[in-house]
């Protein structure tokens, strides 16, 4: 009892002082609150009667201003300054008007998400020998373009030795203009590599002697065998071939459709729709689908997004897919994009196993923000996290409602460009040579990418654009782990894991 008692007073941080209150101490403490409580009453009382009465001006004592005009008190406007595609026709240069630095109407800002402090992580294989020239051309061979920012302009510079994937690399660099345009003149001057590929390249075997050097090199996702530098990827501005609006839009659209079922009421299955030809893991999948045959609690749907182009998108509306119970996670030839879309749902996540990580991704735990699935027997798996989550509602809907949260609270847009303003910041302070503009390389901006695009694209860009600089400064980020933290916290990830598969085990063990 003891020990259980001390383990509740480190998770709620109770002192000592406040556990030894004896009976006569806690009345005496009752009466005293409430003879405080009627003492402030009445002064409050007396205090608002003379301000109404003009006695005193209570701004003196609030530190806020109180006006007594006739008319309305008018609030600060905030200047919006929308693309300016007829200064972009006329001269094919980048409009000067957006300000260079601003000073935000609340500076106050408070702490980033703890996933945040993984940008350390990520940046750790430079810590001590800092980010050279060299380094950097190195990446040169898997990027597919070179991003530099000086004085507050950007440039890149690509590479068609790679062949580009959609419109992936133009959302990318429209997301870092955006980024410049929501925190104007507080990045630093920096050169990055990116490559908008799918898998990382950056094995970590290749670089494990000192002084090795490893090219730092930006993409959407990475492994635990990988050096990549992930960041976040460009459908969060949108994703135009698939009609997948730009992520303010389309987290209010998923929001709405949570409201339309209640969790219990949904279709008490296992959702997944997507395409499964993109890798083994997902055509394994497909084989656990209900059949006259086999009944996994599963409902799985092929997408086929060439049809779905030639529908208008009619039946892959992301707001609409909030109708199952659970909703089921698998990687595609890498991370997929679809995550975060899953994540948002209200529903429990059944996780299958995955290799790759996007930016986000480390800092949510088992059992708490989604079910974790096994990747090697995905069936039985899925069937079990099904059954248990219908037997135990109250703690399945928590855990949809935990991951659900995660999502729309901390990855809200404002974190997003506080994740990439720290992670370029921080990068940008282990350069060890001065960034500078090569020959090929050209100025872009909202308007060089949004002005020059057409129908579905042009759209996309123009709802991402932010208009006004922000009204508060970047989060603060949180310290570096400390090598036991990393460590406990990977620990309690994988003991949250192991245990459901225990579970799973005596679960299947009594059906032979």
């Amino acid at each position: 009892m003891k020990v259980r008692n001390e383990k509740l007073m480190n998770d709620f941080w109770l002192r000592p002082g406040f556990q030894k209150n004896s009976v006569v101490g806690a009345k005496w403490k009752y009466l005293k609150k409430k003879a405080i409580s009627l003492l402030l009453f009445f002064f409050l009382l007396a205090v608002s009667i003379s301000s109404l009465a003009g006695w005193f001006d209570l701004a003196k004592y609030t530190g806020h201003s109180y006006q007594k005009a006739e008319g309305p008190i008018i609030q600060p406007q905030i200047l919006e300054f929308p693309l300016d595609c007829g200064a972009w026709n006329q001269s094919n240069t980048c409009p000067r008007n957006y300000p260079k630095s601003y000073k935000p109407l609340n500076p106050n800002s408070s702490t980033c998400p703890e996933y945040f402090r993984w940008i350390y992580e990520d940046l750790k294989p430079w810590k001590e020998t800092g980010i050279t020239r060299e380094m950097v051309e190195k990446a040169k061979r898997h990027a597919h373009f070179r991003l530099i920012i000086l004085d507050g302009n950007i440039y890149v510079e690509k590479y068609n030795t790679k062949r580009f994937i959609q419109t992936r690399h133009l959302y990318t660099m429209y997301g870092i203009i955006q980024l410049l345009r929501w925190y104007p003149g507080k990045l630093p001057n920096l050169e990055i590599m990116f490559d908008t590929d799918d898998r990382p390249v950056i094995r970590s075997k290749d670089y494990r002697q000192p002084n090795s050097g490893p090219p730092p090199l930006f993409r959407y996702c990475s492994d635990w065998h990988s050096l990549d530098i992930v960041f976040p990827d460009w459908s969060f501005w949108g994703w135009a071939e698939t009609n997948i609006k730009p992520w303010r839009s389309v987290i209010k659209d998923i929001k709405q459709g949570n409201e339309i079922t209640k969790w219990k009421d949904r279709v008490p299955f296992a959702y997944w729709k997507g395409n499964p030809h993109v890798s083994p893991i997902r055509k394994d999948l497909i084989k656990c689908n209900v059949t006259d045959k086999q009944n996994f609690n599963t409902l799985l749907y092929v997408q086929d997004w060439n049809d779905q182009s030639k529908k208008g998108f009619k039946e892959s509306n992301i707001g609409n897919q909030c109708t199952h119970r659970y909703k089921i996670y698998v990687e595609g030839w890498a991370w997929s994009v679809s995550e975060k879309y899953i994540l948002a749902c209200d529903s429990p996540t059944l996780y299958i196993k995955p290799r790759y990580h996007d930016f986000f991704m480390r800092g949510m735990i088992p059992q708490q923000h989604y079910w974790p699935i096994r990747d090697n027997d995905k069936c039985r798996s899925l069937k079990f996290a099904v059954q248990w989550g219908n037997n135990n509602i109250d703690k399945a809907e928590a855990i949809g409602k935990a991951g659900s949260n995660f999502i729309h609270e901390d990855m809200k847009m404002e974190y997003v460009f506080d994740y990439m303003f720290h992670l370029l910041n921080e990068y940008a302070k282990l350069l060890k040579f001065e960034p500078e503009i090569p020959a090929e390389a050209v100025e872009i901006c909202s308007e060089s990418l949004a002005c020059t695009s057409e129908g579905i694209w042009k759209k996309f860009m123009e709802e991402g654009l932010e208009k006004s600089p922000s009204y508060t400064n970047p989060c603060t980020l949180p310290p570096p782990y400390e090598p036991q933290e990393i460590k406990s916290f990977v620990e309690q990830k994988i003991k949250a894991t192991q245990q459901v598969e225990v579970w799973e085990d005596k679960y299947w063990n009594k059906k032979q």
